[in-house]
């Protein structure tokens, strides 16, 4: 076919643009890494680290209102463990396993003379935790219940261990050390539809709260072979989670035959990479194997069980006892944090929203006049709350001296002595903080501007001689706002508008609030109104 000019070249067309990958984005923005030391294990650097702990800390903000409590429990438990929980024998192949002394041999003492008084040391087989159910289990056998207790929930961020195929590896989302927001809770017969009720809209909240829309619920249930439990006690537990799916009318989901764990059925929640690829992450399991196999009981009264529905058999045996065996729900908000931010960067093309950005403003500079770099220094310590105080400054750089040529006016001594004498306070923990970046480099504004577009910062304050005030008070300045890699544009613009009302055009609701639909560039602001959106830019996720 020919060309458009009229040559015999044939057409091609343009190439499709790439797809997403969270491996290229981590090291673009230098977020993580990867060595051979350490196959499928990711080495997050601090940007990379300042996302992870905030979707931490966003998760840690919301258990009270759920009633969850943190706990933290051993890496390795031994062989006897597993056993018991029926993890060695359905779950070994995927476990990391270690070996060690069953009692340590100082250096000093002779094997010989060791040998002769303690015996032969013999080895012991351990395995590094895969999942932190056995764990909870203990800590909910480790005093005495009462059936007035329940329901007991716990969660649990320390990492976890699965030895997954070195074929199957790659970036963040199949790793062989991850992070889950793992939680369990351990509850009465009577409890388990609320308590899994509570746990979808839990997640159905995190998820809005997140702008995370492509995503769906799947019940997974019995596996063709290799579970615990009888078929009465899975097709019991299957109902139950089909019941709190169906009570929701907004909920569409689907079935997943014989994919559920081991010891239950489970609800999950499945996103998609940038290819297509389905991904776990939110999950709901309900399980009555793993309380019988630790022996985990409270005491109930006998009277209830007949208002429950339990035989006359079990009613006779309790009243001998008094003991019940709880039901214990293993419940993931986001699943594997790794996985779940890789899906999120690839989601928003390398973008993440403000309020847990590492790079959140970039300040620039429209000319490199020193009074304007200095008021871009002033302007990052008043928007990042950092008190002002007298700058620790020294004069020109002196030739280094030795230790016999050092006296009290070298500069760097002054600096040193100013800072031992200074007096540091402690911050309050729930102090905020923003992250902003000086651009006063001599390159032209339009460079500066592509550099915050690669590096994706989420907001460009540029600062120039209109922006200062006669009086050089930062607090009376303004800065010219454009909004860069900030995700929910239209949201953000709609609290520009309360921030500043009437300074865009007006709203026009058939086509939102986003500065790209209203074809506008940004804004100026005061510094305090700046100051006020980017604090309800935070309190509202955005």
């Amino acid at each position: 076919m020919a060309s458009v000019d009229g040559s015999s070249r044939l057409y091609e067309p343009p190439p499709p643009p790439k797809r997403p990958d969270h491996r290229a984005i981590g090291r673009q923005q230098f977020l993580f890494d990867t060595h051979e030391c350490s196959p499928g294990v990711p080495f997050f650097k601090p940007n990379g680290t300042h996302m992870f702990q905030k979707l931490i800390s966003f998760l840690r903000a919301q258990y009270p209102d759920f009633g969850f409590q943190e706990v933290l429990t051993p890496t390795i438990y031994k062989q006897e463990l597993w056993e018991q929980s029926g993890h060695w024998q359905n779950y070994k192949a995927d476990m990391f396993r270690v070996v060690g002394e069953n009692m340590p041999e100082p250096d000093f003492v002779d094997r010989r003379l060791r040998e002769s008084l303690l015996g032969p040391k013999t080895l012991e087989e351990y395995g590094m935790k895969p999942m932190n159910c056995p764990a909870h289990c203990i800590l909910f056998q480790s005093q005495r219940r009462s059936y007035r207790d329940l329901p007991i929930r716990y969660a649990e961020f320390s990492p976890l261990h699965r030895n997954e195929l070195s074929g199957a590896l790659s970036g963040l989302t199949r790793v062989r050390r991850f992070h889950q927001d793992d939680g369990h809770i351990f509850c009465r017969p009577s409890q388990v539809m609320e308590e899994i009720s509570r746990s979808i809209q839990f997640i159905k909240m995190v998820y809005e709260t997140l702008h995370i829309k492509a995503y769906h619920f799947e019940l997974s249930t019995r596996p063709s072979r290799d579970y615990i439990g009888s078929e009465e006690e899975w097709d019991r537990a299957e109902a139950q989670l089909i019941e709190a799916l169906d009570a929701d009318p907004n909920i569409k989901w689907t079935q997943n035959k014989g994919d559920g764990a081991f010891y239950g059925p489970k609800i999950d929640v499945v996103m998609a990479d940038s290819s297509g690829k389905r991904h776990q992450t939110a999950t709901i399991q309900l399980d009555f194997q793993l309380p019988k196999r630790f022996g985990l009981e409270y005491d109930a009264p006998a009277t209830q069980l007949k208002a429950k529905g339990h035989s006359d058999h079990e009613f006779e045996m309790r009243k001998a006892t008094g003991k019940e065996t709880p039901v214990m729900i293993h419940r993931a908000v986001l699943g594997s944090l790794e996985r779940f931010l890789a899906l999120m960067l690839e989601e928003n093309n390398g973008g993440v929203p403000f309020w847990m950005s590492p790079r959140q403003i970039a300040i620039l500079t429209v000319t490199d006049r020193d009074h304007v770099k200095s008021h871009a220094k002033q302007l990052k310590d008043y928007l990042s709350d950092i008190p002002q105080t007298a700058p620790l400054t020294h004069g020109p750089r002196q030739p280094k001296r030795t230790k016999t040529n050092t006296n009290i006016n070298d500069p760097d001594h002054s600096l040193v002595q100013a800072i031992a004498e200074s007096t540091p306070e402690p911050k309050q923990l729930n102090q905020r903080r923003y992250t902003a970046d000086i651009d006063d480099s001599d390159d032209s504004l339009a460079q500066k501007i592509a550099r915050t577009h690669e590096n994706k910062y989420n907001i460009a304050f540029i600062v120039g001689e209109k922006n200062i005030p006669q009086n050089g008070d930062v607090k009376q300045s303004t800065i010219d706002v454009s909004f860069v890699a900030q995700p929910n544009l239209e949201k953000t613009w709609d609290i520009v508008e309360i921030i500043q009302p009437g300074s865009q055009a007006p709203r026009q609701k058939d086509k939102g609030a986003g500065n790209v639909k209203r074809r506008l560039n940004g804004v100026r602001l005061e510094t305090s109104k700046c100051k006020a959106m980017i604090r309800r830019l935070t309190e509202n996720y955005l």
